[in-house]
């Protein structure tokens, strides 16, 4: 529980006492053990600059995440005017004015790249700052923590009422808790599956209990992981069960800002005393706001620790008391290591250096990969072409001494119109082709964002028949546009 002790105020500056709050890092290692049940935290309510800026950040990631499904986007008639949109039946992946077939999946490895890039990028600048304030775990941990306090009070509050006996109060706070968690988690599943169908639609089918069983399965295993994760296991999933705290090591130099405690400036720490000489003490008055409001359950003068995500509340906690007392700001900051070593060594210290041979390779490789998936994209053809040759027979010998060989031409239609394409060869002279069932048309029809499947023959006279093969190619054109594309093939005839 929290217990208030003596810290007052300095006579030339009165300010409110700070209380000292007796609470143990019980996630730090030595604390820790895999066989041992988990110590609950109880994260106080903090304030301060980086707890604003994660209040913005989580509003603006729980709303793209929740209204992202609802925004339309005009494609046209006969494509869906969803703005992101994953559509299984179809094939196809909408993303506003972008649309992506499964042949083209290498787009989305191109973003995967760029993201792991990013990520990598970042951590070398400033750590864990994606873990404390963009990790999907951290953004609903933090909405279920405000629940929480919402619910049942701040820290002491929530530790009072554990400890109390069982009453009508403590069963309606805490069923109230963990129905408005529950709550969140069914959101947050009907939210994932409005991604993979038109949001306007599948919520009315939800509701009528029309939509598939596979839309309720899984609403309902989205909004059980979600509960379990953001409102039981909290910080064990950052430390057990995620792999970047591992992996976030070797991607961290000595220029990476990193939340740090100054030693060389807080220690020896002791309670604080009235008009107190700070000469012969450190600025650290041992009150453990930094631990109270740790949502890791980590005491951040320890050192770094792969528990650590960065969220830097500890910073907001410890400012507040510096202000309090008349002490200078930041004695937990974003610093570097270059830095505490030359404070150690009585040394000045020196800017961080953003600019270094690691964050310069990482935003290259970063702009490369982007500019070839933005060549690629600007550049992408609205039509494509696959041409089968017939296996067996491979060629049929005709009565006027000539052969034809068949082939299968699927012919896909990018565009959210019907078109129409005419087919024809190069490199193969004399060839007559001739495509199946479309005989006296003017054109081979394609429905709009379809593919279509043709019957080919191309025959060859007695003189032109090649001996055992020949490569050549077929061209489909746009009769509208003028738009080809160009796919090369094989003729086979009889080895001479």
């Amino acid at each position: 529980m929290d217990q208030a002790s003596q810290v007052s105020s300095p006579a030339t500056a009165p300010r409110e006492k700070v209380e000292k709050i007796d609470v143990d890092a019980v996630n730090k290692k030595e604390e820790r053990s895999l066989y041992k049940a988990r110590v609950k935290i109880y994260p106080k309510r903090a304030t301060g600059t980086f707890r604003k800026l994660k209040w913005l950040v989580m509003a603006a990631t729980l709303a793209v995440y929740y209204l992202a499904p609802w925004i339309r986007w005009d494609r046209g008639p006969n494509a869906p005017d969803q703005a992101i949109l994953i559509d299984f039946p179809a094939r196809r992946f909408y993303f506003f004015f972008i649309e992506i077939w499964p042949e083209e999946v290498y787009y989305l490895t191109g973003l995967l790249i760029i993201a792991a890039l990013a990520l990598f990028l970042v951590t070398s600048l400033a750590g864990r700052v994606w873990c404390g304030y963009t990790c999907p775990q951290t953004v609903w941990t933090d909405l279920f923590i405000w629940v929480e306090r919402l619910v049942e009070g701040d820290r002491s509050a929530r530790i009072r009422l554990d400890k109390s006996p069982l009453s009508f109060n403590k069963v309606a706070r805490k069923v109230t808790k963990h129905a408005l968690w529950l709550l969140i988690g069914v959101a947050t599943g009907g939210a994932w599956i409005f991604y993979f169908a038109d949001a306007p639609t599948l919520f009315v089918d939800v509701f009528t209990l029309q939509a598939p069983l596979v839309a309720y399965s899984t609403v309902a295993i989205l909004a059980g992981t979600t509960y379990i994760f953001g409102g039981m296991m909290r910080e064990q999933v950052c430390t057990f069960m995620c792999p970047w705290p591992r992996i976030q090591g070797a991607l961290v130099d000595e220029e990476s800002l990193i939340v740090s405690y100054k030693d060389d400036r807080g220690e020896p720490r002791a309670p604080f005393r009235k008009n107190q000489d700070w000469s012969t003490r450190g600025d650290c008055i041992d009150c453990n706001q930094c631990v109270a409001v740790c949502p890791m359950g980590i005491d951040i003068r320890d050192g770094q620790q792969l528990e650590c995500i960065h969220c830097a509340l500890c910073i907001d906690a410890c400012n507040d008391v510096m202000a309090r007392i008349d002490r200078p700001l930041n004695l937990i900051s974003y610093d570097t290591y270059v830095n505490h070593e030359r404070r150690a060594a009585k040394e000045p210290t020196q800017r961080p250096r953003l600019i270094r041979a690691r964050t310069v390779i990482y935003s290259a490789l970063i702009a490369i990969v982007g500019l070839i998936m933005l060549g690629a994209l600007l550049t992408r053809s609205t039509l494509d072409i696959n041409i089968l040759h017939d296996r067996n027979p491979l060629f049929v010998p005709l009565s006027d001494g000539g052969v034809r060989n068949g082939y299968t031409i699927k012919i896909l239609n990018k565009q959210h119109e019907v078109r129409r394409f005419k087919i024809a060869v190069e490199g193969l002279e004399n060839a007559l082709v001739t495509v199946v069932g479309q005989e006296g048309t003017s054109g081979l029809e394609v429905p709009a964002d379809r593919l279509a499947q043709f019957r080919v023959f191309v025959a060859l006279p007695a003189e032109s028949v090649p001996d055992g093969r020949e490569d050549f190619d077929f061209v489909v054109t746009d009769l509208v546009d003028g738009n080809r594309a160009v796919n090369d093939t094989i003729f086979r005839g009889p080895e001479k």
